[in-house]
């Protein structure tokens, strides 16, 4: 089994290790290939000459890193699972499996591309759409360390990486198709989840401006419906449990 990683960044790098576990030879593409220990670094452009036939590839990387790495496939994979956002539902402040995606929205419009650029391959197509993606070093808790956060009342969801990761897995050892939202358990107002994060770092609140739907997102997702067929159980089902486990991390 051979999978092929586009984009072996914060979520991609993850799901390589977890693939190697599995005995797969893994190929990947990242920005810093020195310190992909275990998996065949490559570069993008490089991508036709070392693709094997029925290989799994996860596709993480977005529109604007390469706009056209889909045409670098040809038609040697099996499977491709595509790392969207569930930025492609616009306004919609709930969101599940079957809330339509928001085509009015120019920033939507170029992930929806990517999707469907993705999705009429020769191969089999599985589209997440995560919510904001934190982890060790990544998310609020950084954010309210450094007194960037602005809270509000705008609610955001959220999903740990390893569990997006995990997500990711599942999804190319399958052979579920269509477009799914990636979620945890507990959407939150972004003023709760800076609270939360200030008492476990015992530092202030931040007191900048006040985060806005407009500019931060207003959205509840429910994931419930991917994990389900894909058979994932959540180690993070809410930022209660995954903020503690990314500070302890990195302490």
């Amino acid at each position: 089994m051979t999978a092929l990683i586009l984009g072996c960044g914060f979520t991609g790098e993850r799901v390589a290790r977890r693939m190697l576990a599995r005995g797969a030879k893994v190929i990947g593409t990242a920005r810093n290939p020195s310190r992909l220990v275990g998996i065949r670094a490559i570069r993008v452009e490089d991508v036709p000459g070392v693709i094997e036939r029925g290989c799994l590839v996860l596709h993480s990387i977005p529109p604007e890193g390469a706009p056209d790495v889909v045409a670098l496939l040809g038609d040697s994979p099996s499977r491709v699972v595509y790392l969207s956002t569930t930025g492609v539902y616009g306004a919609a402040r709930s969101v599940d499996e079957a809330t339509p995606v928001d085509w009015s929205s120019e920033r939507a419009q170029v992930r929806l591309d990517a999707e469907q650029a993705t999705a009429v391959g020769p191969w089999s197509t599985l589209v997440l759409r995560p919510a904001a993606i934190y982890g060790p070093g990544r998310g609020v808790q950084e954010s309210v360390r450094r007194g960037t956060y602005p809270p509000g009342e705008n609610f955001i969801s959220r999903i740990h990486v390893d569990d997006l990761a995990a997500h990711c897995e599942a999804a190319l050892l399958s052979d579920v198709t269509g477009a799914y939202p990636v979620a945890d358990e507990e959407p939150c107002t972004s003023r709760e989840i800076a609270e939360f994060c200030s008492r476990l770092l015992g530092v202030p609140l931040p007191d900048g401006p006040v985060a806005t739907p407009r500019i931060f997102g207003d959205r509840k997702v429910d994931g419930s419906a991917i994990r389900r067929l894909l058979g994932v159980t959540l180690q993070y089902p809410s930022y209660r449990s995954g903020i503690p486990a990314c500070l302890q991390a990195v302490s």
